[in-house]
């Protein structure tokens, strides 16, 4: 059977892949496995029962699925905080903050309103390793706790989670924002209410789009996926900057005052130079995964920083960080992650530290985005395919090779296999879109005649 758990927690369509029965058995599972220190009457040893940290996005379907995922895990003796709608990082942090034992968020990220997901994380807040995740899974098919009497957790409200939340965000900045105009697209999602708050609080003048979620327009044509409406706004009001989120916050997107988008590579180009600077960027180095633009890597050679590249996904980030001791790492999506701060992609801690490096510099958001040189990158998806012989195919092997060779080093090839479907994708990067394109389509021909069916 297929793992239950992917990249980034359980997710499907909510209440057909993603039930109540699922969400509930996920809970009491996670009871078993992170409930940790037990003694045998069901309490710890410390003598309080685990606690956990609930929250969600504004989908509609959260309210089901977060009910069900509580009751689950207060009925295994586990008891529950829940802290409503709130963005994943937020979510994270509170579990360290509060000492809780376990954290639980659901939220399907930027897809649609009828997905939803459910992803856990553990104490200090930090996201769950396969091999956990895998004894979760497992224990779906074990007896539940069962504890009754006063050994049955309590469900309460999360009173002043939100403000928790904030007053961490503000403590991390540098600098105020000095009255820089800044456009928030909240995608009608989790930062809805937090992030306008915390750009005003810190100085900022705000504009707000896509901040009134109804429960079924979360992502829908707003947010970090769907940049349009922002460059839109930021070039109608003057604005010096736009800030876009992704459904539960763990993202950030930008566009500059002529409305031009300044993507995750570039974000952290800004913030690695500008950490190199003040001393604060740990052993000179910045974690990226495979997919980040080649002009990021010119651009952190050229100010003497490492990059060191991972797997696609935040979750390699994240390890690779912590196994090296490092502080900044993300993705070209707009995945963030400042490790003094966060213990995991957290969209508006990025963006609050965007806008404070242009007030600290008093320069522009393009002016700071032009440390690097976005090369042209061409992404082709050849579907359909037998992915899982990618790697041992030397006719592939040696027509990427001979591709690799044609660029020099003023380009670069990636193929890659994906990890849920039968597809290969192949990235093409060069210093003329032409050149990439023909590049990947001639690369994506020769992988459809060797792998396909």
């Amino acid at each position: 059977m297929a793992r239950l758990f992917g990249t980034d927690g359980v997710r499907g369509l909510a209440n057909s892949d993603l039930t109540v029965e699922l969400a509930l058995g996920l809970a009491q599972s996670a009871a078993v496995v992170l409930g940790q220190g037990r003694v045998a009457d069901g309490r710890r040893a410390s003598g309080r029962r685990p606690i956990a940290v609930v929250a969600r996005d504004p989908r509609v379907s959260g309210e089901f699925i977060s009910a069900a995922v509580s009751a689950g895990l207060a009925s295994s003796g586990v008891d529950v905080f829940d802290a409503g709608v709130i963005p994943t990082p937020a979510a994270a942090f509170l579990v360290a903050d509060f000492k809780a034992d376990l954290g639980v968020m659901i939220s399907a990220s930027h897809n649609p309103a009828p997905d939803n997901g459910i992803k856990f994380f553990g104490q200090g807040g930090t996201k769950l390793p396969d091999e956990v995740e895998d004894r979760i899974e497992a224990a779906l098919a074990a007896p539940s706790l069962a504890p009754t009497g006063v050994e049955v957790g309590r469900i309460r409200r999360f009173a002043d989670a939100e403000d928790r939340y904030v007053v961490h965000l503000l403590s991390t900045l540098p600098n105020q924002l000095g009255g820089i105009h800044v456009v928030l697209d909240c995608a009608h999602g989790a930062a809805s209410g937090v992030s306008p708050q915390v750009f005003t609080d810190a100085g900022a003048k705000v504009t707000v789009i896509g901040a009134d979620p109804d429960g079924i327009n979360i992502n829908d044509g707003v947010g970090s996926t769907h940049l349009d409406n922002l460059a839109a706004a930021v070039l109608s009001h003057g604005a010096d900057i736009g800030i876009a989120h992704d459904g539960d916050a763990d993202r950030c997107l930008a566009v500059d005052k002529d409305g031009k988008v300044v993507d995750g590579d570039q974000i952290m180009a800004i913030l690695a130079v500008s950490m190199a600077e003040r001393g604060v960027l740990h052993n000179r180095t910045l974690v990226a995964t495979v997919m980040s633009n080649l002009g990021l890597r010119r651009a952190m050679a050229e100010h003497n920083i490492e990059m060191l590249e991972t797997k696609v996904g935040d979750r390699y980030v994240l390890e690779a960080l912590g196994e090296h001791g490092l502080s900044l790492g993300g993705e070209q999506s707009g995945h963030v992650i400042m490790t003094k701060f966060a213990t995991t992609g957290d969209g508006i801690l990025t963006g609050l530290h965007l806008v404070a490096e242009m007030e600290r510099t008093g320069k522009t958001l393009a002016e700071l985005a032009s440390v690097m040189t976005v090369y042209p990158q061409v992404l082709e998806n050849v579907r359909g395919v037998n992915h899982h012989s990618l790697g041992s195919d030397t006719v592939i092997a040696d027509a990427a090779a001979a591709a690799e060779a044609e660029l020099g080093d003023t380009g670069r090839v990636l193929l890659r296999a994906s990890g849920t479907e039968p597809m290969v994708r192949v990235m093409v990067e060069a210093e003329h879109q032409e050149i990439a394109q023909q590049m990947a389509e001639r690369l994506a021909v020769v992988v459809r005649a060797q792998l396909g069916n």
